[in-house]
């Protein structure tokens, strides 16, 4: 078989229902990204502390350690369709809430705090109901080229949102950048209304919410590969997410840079991860490929992060940022798909939430902690320190490889 057909095969643009679902994901993550970089940028303005930024940050994803497992429960049991189009619903209230708070000039910490939160809970909805539908709009084959296009999409937004944040910030003001962020998100909402035959399920008995939970636990508990993966994911999270999270604080303690260096600080992470989407596509959906992917990718994230010392101006870290947002993207997307290609259909918004909750929980800790132990040690050293137990950590995993048999057959 040619590697042109095989290609053909493996494109999610060539499945009618996720070619229809794409434009609402790009606006969808337009605005996402255009907001937490707002909320990002307003932590530091507010307070110049790394702390704080990291509190911040750890807000906007410490949510999924309570309200992921609810939302994959949920996910379950309605057409995820309809829960993304509730997910942008909030997502435009709390992009409103920010803009008017800003306009008022009542944009103070607790109402930063309060946002922050919010769209952690938001984002909390959001993920389990976006994972949950990807895989019903295109075949098993064409798997690995969804998800890495979502990521690729998600990923350019991360330079596109937060460069229109900084500019509207420099012409306008960060009200007027909110309001457009709230904009992304009515766009993304119509167009998922629009979306009207995709993601019906057969009615199914519903057990009670614990018993559910308790069962999509245990789906994970006797899986020894979907375990592996999931240490993985964590691992990915604690090393090159925690950094990414922290670039506000970063931008501000290394370089002593405003808005303009951190937008280009972060869009550079966004193109390291359109990059690291772009080789997602490329992939085969074989398990053991992938899992040798994501070994590489998370090892050589944590060696990016001993490194860090060499950057010591502005272009020398937006090359750095971009070679972890590569490397880290590259794990994370073979990692949930893997998982994605492993779990049972009735247990996937369960698993996926699950997934969530190691792929968005531990930056959340990451951030906080890391930031909390820059302030006494700085950044360079903590950093430095995590890559090197990252790097320790990926060799044990990665000689447990056996495990991922489980995942076969």
């Amino acid at each position: 078989m040619s590697s042109e057909k095989r290609q053909v095969r493996r494109s999610a643009l060539k499945e009618p229902p996720f070619l229809r679902y794409f434009p609402a994901s790009w606006f969808s993550s337009l605005g996402s990204w255009m907001v937490r970089f707002l909320l990002g940028w307003s932590a530091w303005e507010i307070t110049h502390s790394a702390s704080w930024v990291g509190v911040t940050a750890a807000l906007m994803l410490g949510p999924v350690f309570v309200l992921s497992p609810l939302f994959g429960i949920i996910s379950d049991r309605i057409n995820p369709r309809h829960g993304l189009i509730a997910s942008m619903s909030v997502h435009a209230l709390i992009a409103l809430a920010g803009g008017v708070a800003m306009l008022m000039d009542r944009f103070g910490l607790s109402v930063l705090m309060s946002l922050a939160l919010a769209l952690g809970a938001a984002t909390s909805w959001h993920t389990p109901m976006r994972l949950a539908l990807i895989p019903v709009l295109v075949g098993r084959d064409a798997l690995p080229s969804a998800v890495g296009l979502s990521a690729m999409t998600f990923n350019t937004a991360r330079i596109l949102g937060p460069a229109a944040g900084a500019w509207l910030i420099q012409i306008r003001n960060g009200a007027d950048a909110f309001f457009i962020g709230m904009l992304m998100f009515v766009i993304s909402g119509a167009i998922l209304i629009g979306l009207r035959g995709v993601g019906r399920r057969q009615p199914k008995p519903r057990e009670p919410l614990g018993r559910q939970f308790k069962a999509g636990l245990g789906y994970v508990r006797h899986s020894q590969g979907i375990r592996l993966i999931f240490a993985l994911t964590m691992v990915n999270g604690l090393l090159g997410r925690t950094a990414i999270e922290l670039l506000p604080a970063i931008n501000g303690v290394l370089l002593g840079a405003g808005s303009t260096a951190l937008a280009t600080l972060t869009a550079s992470a966004g193109v390291g991860s359109i990059l690291g989407g772009l080789v997602l596509t490329r992939q085969h959906a074989d398990n053991r490929r992938l899992f040798r992917l994501v070994g590489l990718s998370v090892l050589l994230s944590a060696l990016s992060l001993l490194g860090l010392q060499l950057a010591i101006d502005l272009w020398r870290l937006v090359a750095m940022v971009l070679v972890i947002s590569l490397f880290t993207t590259i794990a994370g997307t073979a990692c949930q798909t893997i998982t994605q290609l492993a779990v049972h259909e009735d247990y996937r918004g369960r698993v996926v939430s699950l997934w969530t909750l190691a792929a968005m929980g531990a930056p959340a800790f990451g951030a906080g902690f890391t930031g909390a132990a820059a302030e006494i040690l700085g950044f360079v050293p903590v950093l430095a320190v995590n890559g090197g137990l990252g790097f320790l950590m990926v060799i044990w995993l990665y000689s447990r490889r056996e495990r991922l048999a489980t995942l076969e057959g």
